[in-house]
């Protein structure tokens, strides 16, 4: 004969009531973390199959210190999660500051328009030599324009996909990646539409700056953005060529 008897006591409503709540909070805190982490682990499978991780030319390691310590040092955060509204907002921060390229171009041409028809974006303005990216595109260490012959290299923001607003500058270039080979990409300036082909992308370092030289042999557009999007890791790199020259200038 037992001398002790045990009953389980019936859970209360109010302990019911936490339980359910402790299940929930879980879920909603999984989710969320999927919901941030998933599009960069993502791009990070998508880039190491799909985008050059390895320059074909040798690229110079940079004797100053890194735009990645330097933006650290400037703006007093140690977080690889950028939030885009306060992180890389100068476009000097970008890339280690090199006196080879930093000699500036006097051009009178103050902006000028880009498109990408496949990314949706139309008009985004481009400033010639400027500085913040949380209000435009920035056409950075300028020495030519579009249309002539020499390197043109822009900086655009981006963000988390699930963040992406195609009308906001600290966002537009989140899409940047999804561009392949043989996309266009499309520059006005004074009502003339200069169209260029997409021939490479790649992911370089941050003082990996090579993808900033000058190049003479012909006309070329160089888009750059932070990857993994969300973060301020690398750099995405997307060149292109010019393919089509305005109808009227042809003629």
């Amino acid at each position: 004969m037992a001398l002790y008897l045990y009953v389980k006591e019936k859970n209360s409503s109010k302990r019911k009531i936490i339980t359910y709540f402790s299940y929930i909070s879980l879920t909603i805190g999984a989710l969320l973390l999927f919901w941030s982490f998933y599009p960069i682990l993502s791009f990070e499978i998508y880039s190491k199959l799909f985008i050059q991780r390895n320059l074909f030319t040798p690229i110079p390691t940079s004797n100053t210190v890194s735009s990645l310590e330097q933006a650290n040092s400037v703006l007093g955060s140690y977080n690889v999660f950028s939030s885009n509204l306060r992180d890389f907002t100068e476009a000097s921060l970008w890339f280690p500051s090199q006196k080879e390229v930093n000699i500036v171009k006097a051009i009178d041409i103050k902006e000028y328009t880009l498109s990408i028809p496949k990314l949706n974006i139309s008009n985004a303005i481009v400033n010639v030599g400027g500085e913040d990216l949380s209000k435009y595109l920035v056409h950075y260490l300028p020495q030519s324009l579009p249309g002539e012959y020499g390197h043109i290299v822009i900086f655009g923001h981006s963000t988390l996909p699930q963040m992406y607003n195609v009308k906001d500058y600290k966002t537009i270039f989140t899409n940047l990646p999804s561009l392949k080979k043989g996309d266009k990409i499309i520059l006005t300036m004074n009502d003339l539409e200069y169209e260029y082909e997409v021939y490479d992308l790649v992911v370089v370092k941050p003082d990996q700056i090579s993808v900033l030289e000058p190049r003479n042999d012909a006309s070329y557009v160089t888009l750059i953005t932070c990857v993994p999007q969300g973060t301020y890791l690398r750099r995405l790199v997307v060149r292109a060529k010019l393919s089509q020259l305005p109808q009227n200038v042809i003629e």
